[in-house]
């Protein structure tokens, strides 16, 4: 790569990898000492993160004002992932930081994912395992998880139609599904170019959807969209999946409508807190072998993003960004420019 930079940086890693680094050491090692904290907590940072010149950020933790203001040389805060609402990226802004996130590393991944839970709902996979695994005095038969439905034709309602919503999409059209999607942020036409349908309201896309499956960054607009209201507005015996942000539903609202019937599953790859509280309403349900959650909902441990070429790709990428900052190239995929 072009430039030189005259006097050794330091790269630091806040959280979630704790390896050799070999990866970030491949592709920095000549420009930048690369250090990995492995913090869980932004406290746990303090005295360890305010000379770096570049950050790399994953989402064990985040980075508020208290921190961003004691940084003297950063160049660049890189969001190792998608989502990047644990970064006071405005404050950073104001101070000249440019944050960065990675939107393509587990593109499909996190669409193989959305589907993956999507048939294991809707075609009764988890209930009978569920269903079985719990007594042997279960009735072997299909009836187990009576009524399902066949998909060709239902609706899938994405929410979000960016990058990860788009492979959704094209997974889900080939399964024969009406695939609608509401994105107001997304440019007229581009519905027609994907081959999808566009609705102009949240309500309009729920009352029409067997399966939603959301897709859209966490924000004051999206904090808690999915709800005790706007759950009432899916046709009864509809399905949630969430990959996106846990913040985007609130999950408390959803063992009420696994319990009336009016969802009749739900998935969670990603919640708030992770890990969850005991008490986390949809949680304890979950684990409650007397609720109907225990059957019809799915928790995973914010794994969508996760395969060893997805991880692979989510490390390089980042680390490939803070050279491009120390070296003075142009920057890429900047949230707060």
């Amino acid at each position: 790569m072009s430039g030189t930079v005259k006097n050794r940086a330091q790269v630091v890693i806040t959280d979630f990898i704790d390896d050799e680094l070999l990866i970030e050491r491949e592709i920095l090692g000549d420009l930048a000492d690369v250090v990995a904290l492995n913090a869980l907590s932004e406290t746990e940072l303090t005295g360890k993160i305010e000379h770096a010149d570049a950050i790399m950020l994953y989402h064990n933790l985040g980075l508020s004002a208290q921190t961003i203001n004691g940084l003297d040389n950063c160049r660049l805060i890189v969001r190792c992932g998608v989502g990047f609402d644990n970064v006071d990226y405005r404050l950073a802004r104001q101070r000249g930081i440019p944050v960065a996130n990675v939107p393509d590393y587990g593109t499909e991944e996190v669409a193989d994912s959305a589907i993956g839970m999507l048939l294991a709902l809707t075609r009764g996979i988890h209930q009978y395992n569920v269903s079985l695994q719990q007594s042997t005095t279960t009735p072997w038969m299909y009836t187990l998880a009576k009524p399902l439905f066949r998909l060709r034709g239902r609706v899938l309602g994405i929410v979000g139609l960016g990058r990860i919503g788009i492979a959704t999409a094209m997974r889900a059209k080939a399964l024969g599904m009406d695939v609608r999607f509401y994105d107001p942020l997304r440019a007229d036409g581009f519905d027609k170019a994907v081959g999808v349908t566009r609705v102009d309201s949240l309500r309009e896309l729920l009352e029409a959807s067997h399966v939603v499956s959301l897709h859209c960054p966490l924000n004051d607009e999206t904090m808690h969209l999915i709800n005790q209201e706007s759950l009432t507005w899916l046709p009864r015996g509809a399905y949630l999946v969430n990959t996106a942000r846990g913040g985007v539903v609130d999950v408390a609202a959803i063992p009420a409508a696994i319990a009336s019937g009016q969802l009749a599953g739900a998935a969670i790859d990603v919640l708030v807190d992770e890990p969850p509280r005991d008490d986390n309403p949809l949680v304890a349900a979950w684990r409650d072998p007397s609720h109907p959650a225990r059957q019809r909902v799915i928790v995973n441990p914010h794994a969508a993003f996760y395969s060893e070429e997805g991880l692979d790709d989510m490390r390089r990428k980042g680390a490939e960004a803070c050279r491009r900052a120390l070296l003075g190239e142009p920057l890429r995929n900047i949230i707060n420019a």
